[in-house]
């Protein structure tokens, strides 16, 4: 007898429908923007409980007989008591209370803190000492929207050394005509993120800054935006090439960007002048 052989059919896979936009991303939008409120009033609320936490310890400590023993006490508490609440050790309700009382006579800084996750709270205050230079880590981290990682290279880079202990040497020209620029631009920048070994070129430099460009936006600052590498400048009947190009949202203006590897020349300040010509006409 001949065994009747069973051919299994695959069927073809269907095609997925086409679908119109229609003006949808409007909604996606709404969508995304409304998480985006929901988690930054989650974490309010949350910075919030760890003020209220930290100020009760304050409180605490400051009356009771055993001190600092109330902390012990409390974290063994909720450990024991209310395993499920998750995040209160006795390491975190110190910190706690250090955040209460960093910032508690701070009338023009304490509201910032809500505004910042906790992560971002806590390296401030391990890495910051004085009252200035906390402010100044707080204000930067939300207007540049930096996140951990961000926020740890610019602790680790000093930038507050930078940016405000030697503020940038700007022409009187610039101060002139843009008065807020002295707190856009630094007087050195990190470029630790490029990897470039010892003895790279200038090429080199501009190629990986252009690879590295999101990158090197975060250490320019939020306001700067790309416009392009080595621009096309036509002077008489003589072409030139910018390195890079750059347009500043809050100053409204361009900025070029001429780079070097050795120590600073004045012709190199006459060069720079000459594209700043060329961009104005």
């Amino acid at each position: 007898m001949k065994r009747s052989r069973l051919k299994t059919v695959k069927a073809a896979p269907k095609k997925a429908k086409a679908v119109k936009a229609e003006g949808f991303e409007e909604v996606v939008a709404m969508i995304q923007a409304s998480k985006r409120r929901a988690l930054q009033a989650v974490n309010t609320e949350l910075i919030d409980l760890y003020w209220r936490v930290g100020e009760y310890i304050s409180r605490k400590i400051e009356t009771a007989a055993w001190g600092e023993g109330v902390v012990d006490n409390l974290a063994a508490f909720i450990a024991k008591c209310h395993p499920e609440i998750k995040g209160f050790t006795r390491r975190n309700l110190f910190r706690m209370r250090q955040f209460f009382e960093t910032y508690r006579h701070d009338k023009k800084v304490s509201p910032l803190v809500t505004q910042l996750p906790w992560t971002h709270n806590l390296l401030i205050l391990s890495r910051c000492k004085r009252p200035e230079e906390r402010e100044f880590y707080l204000r930067l981290s939300l207007r540049e929207g930096w996140g951990k990682r961000d926020l740890e290279r610019q602790l680790a880079g000093a930038l507050f050394e930078r940016a405000v202990l030697s503020p940038p040497k700007v022409s009187p020209v610039v101060r002139q005509l843009h008065p807020g620029a002295t707190n856009v631009f630094k007087d050195s920048y990190l470029l630790d993120f490029l990897d470039l070994p010892d003895g790279h070129s200038e090429q080199e430099l501009e190629g990986a800054l252009v690879s590295n460009l999101r990158q090197f936006l975060t250490e320019l600052g939020a306001d700067f935006a790309f416009v392009g590498e080595q621009v096309r400048l036509q002077v008489g009947k003589k072409d030139y090439a910018l390195d890079l190009l750059f347009f500043h949202r809050g100053l409204n203006c361009l900025v070029a960007i001429e780079l070097k590897i050795d120590e600073f020349k004045p012709e190199y300040l006459g060069k720079l002048e000459f594209y700043l010509e060329a961009l104005d006409r």
